[in-house]
């Protein structure tokens, strides 16, 4: 048997399991009302049983062999016999594909390409497609596969949803292939091409179909399924848009990763090295879980953006950046790991002009935790010459020697509750032993590393550096007395009540956000003010936030949640029996 997916990550169980008291849960999951999820292939073919014809369309990575056949299994225990047709059939041959997207692959560079303008139509042969008639004489005719609705079938529609982290999963396994890929490759070129090709065309796909979805099913498991109607997920995403949610966040170990992440959050596997990142709000890879009578099924967090994105950002956001949610939090552990690499992230004419990218990469580090003596690099040394730099940098390169750090970069001490700015162009790194929360507008893979301190991947290769690309970004001017003026955020007291305070801890004037910090005992009333707010409980056991929609939502320490702008107004009440700290983002 073909191994479907490789990790050591759980995949997300059918029926929620309990969460200990103030501990962070990994499947925060969104009520939807009781009896609206349901299980099993057999449910769902009680539910289109009526239907002469079925279209069953999806997204890259989803096994709809296997789905298919559990599919017919249950149809035919129910007497019923269906016509199979896959739109596979019609899909233009691979090389002719590989010739499409190719202008979008960046060529040989191992990481980078540009976001793809093609639709999915392209990589169909419209007469192929128009050929795919159902059958009038047959019981049933089901249509399976990507782009299945293109086929024009009026029939009812079913759509199979599944998370970014488990179609890398898949692609790591080489289960799976590209869209309209002939084979799987290796599981780095497969995600280049996820990233730049393949979740850009479907994104649109399963936005221009999701009015229309009659069924949505989560495909992740491999022989159990959950699934609801179109009807009462859209229901579902409209509430969060006017409240709030929380996504499921997923972890990854790495070439630096810590202990941090693994030592507290008890409900994670432990048989990993390490623990590098938390995808707590990188919202490309995240998925929503919601929860019906004990049962959770998953979709991907651009379904709320596509069904009422303007509600979740604000006006003014959604006109600017459309369907891209512009704020990412997520952890970086290296306690008792090592070194993040020398680094900077590219200016925003850059990365869209190359990328094709609406966004930059504009981050920030807040200091959750910390040892004595641990630091952030950040911006350079008073004296640096940008050409000896460049020099030794790729004398390091090239021979595979140390790199004298401390003779060109700028070190700052690190302590809890520090706030480090680093807006684009920025050299910057994490020294070991800190626990990073992670600011950051949404881009997420466009680090263009400078040196890596020799380290090797998980892989046993050594990471790939973009000096060239650094030092067409790098802003030599931060260096020295200008970094402790500009570039660590010194916290200004702006509102406080009875026995609440509201600091500004300033970004910098590049940055397209801003970060409030909120310290209460009680309880504070927040107005979103047409914004949406990403908060972080950053001091304190737990806390909820209840929003002027009546919803209620707990957080636990160091988990994030989204304050949807549609909200109006919310609550954050103490629930921890002491002082509590919640850190907000919001755009400007």
């Amino acid at each position: 048997m073909t191994l479907l997916r490789k990790t050591t990550q759980f995949v997300l169980p059918v029926e929620k399991p309990e969460t200990g008291v103030n501990q962070y849960d990994i499947y925060p999951a969104h009520d939807l009302g009781e009896e609206k999820i349901f299980c099993d292939y057999m449910s769902l073919a009680r539910r289109i049983a009526g239907s002469k014809r079925v279209i069953i369309d999806g997204y890259v990575g989803v096994r709809f062999d296997i789905f298919s056949r559990e599919l017919n299994k249950a149809l035919e225990t129910l007497g019923i016999r269906p016509v199979w047709w896959n739109a596979g059939a019609a899909m233009k041959e691979p090389a002719e594909i590989d010739r499409l997207i190719e202008p979008y692959l960046g060529g040989d560079d191992p990481i980078f390409g540009f976001r793809t303008p093609l639709r999915l139509e392209e990589f169909f042969d419209r007469e192929k497609l128009d050929r795919i008639r159902p059958d009038d004489a047959a019981q049933m005719n089901i249509l399976i596969g990507i782009g299945a609705s293109l086929a024009g079938w009026d029939g009812l529609l079913l759509y199979i949803d599944i998370p970014k982290n488990e179609i890398q999963f898949r692609s790591r396994a080489g289960s799976i292939t590209n869209l309209g890929a002939a084979a799987a490759d290796a599981p780095k070129k497969m995600y280049k091409r996820f990233y730049f090709v393949d979740w850009v065309v479907l994104n649109r796909h399963k936005k221009a179909l999701l009015p229309e979805i009659d069924v949505m099913i989560d495909g992740q498991r491999e022989t159990e399924i959950t699934w609801t109607e179109g009807a009462d997920l859209r229901r579902g995403l409209d509430r969060l848009a006017g409240n709030g949610f929380r996504v499921r966040p997923w972890f990854e170990p790495g070439a630096w990763g810590g202990q941090w992440i693994r030592n507290h959050i008890e409900a994670l596997p432990h048989d990993v090295p390490n623990y590098a990142w938390s995808f707590e709000l990188i919202v490309p890879e995240n998925g929503l879980i919601f929860r019906s009578s004990g049962r959770m099924l998953e979709v991907s967090f651009d379904t709320v953006m596509f069904q009422a994105g303007e509600r979740v950002v604000g006006k003014e956001c959604y006109g600017l950046y459309g369907d891209e949610f512009p704020i990412r939090m997520d952890y970086l552990d290296n306690f008792d790991g090592g070194n993040l690499s020398i680094q900077c992230h590219p200016q925003r004419e850059y990365i869209r002009k190359n990328f094709g990218e609406v966004l930059t990469q504009e981050e920030t580090y807040y200091i959750l935790d910390t040892t004595p003596d641990s630091v952030v690099y950040l911006g350079f040394k008073e004296d640096i010459v940008p050409e000896k730099f460049e020099q030794a940098l790729t004398e390091s390169f090239e021979k595979g020697t140390e790199l004298d750090v401390n003779k060109y970069v700028n070190a700052e001490p690190s302590a809890k509750h520090d706030l480090f700015l680093m807006p684009p162009g920025t050299l910057h790194s994490s020294g070991r032993n800190n626990l990073v929360l992670e600011i950051s507008t949404t881009p997420y893979i466009f680090t263009f590393k400078m040196y890596d301190w020799l380290a090797l991947d998980l892989d046993g290769k050594p990471r790939p550096l973009n000096i060239r690309r650094a030092m067409e970004n790098l802003c030599f001017d931060r260096k020295g007395e200008t970094v402790k003026r500009e570039l660590i955020a010194h916290p200004e007291l702006l509102e406080k009540g009875a026995d609440w305070e509201l600091w500004h801890l300033p970004t910098h004037r590049n940055h397209s956000y801003d970060v409030h910090r909120y310290k209460l005992n009680t309880s504070v009333e927040v107005q979103t003010e047409g914004k949406c707010h990403v908060l972080n409980l950053v001091e304190g056991e737990s806390a909820r936030i209840e929003t002027a929609g009546g919803d209620s939502f707990p957080i636990s320490y160091a988990e994030t949640f989204v304050v949807s702008a549609g909200a109006g107004s919310y609550r954050i009440v103490n629930t921890s029996g002491r002082e509590i700290m919640v850190v907000k983002a919001f755009m400007k």
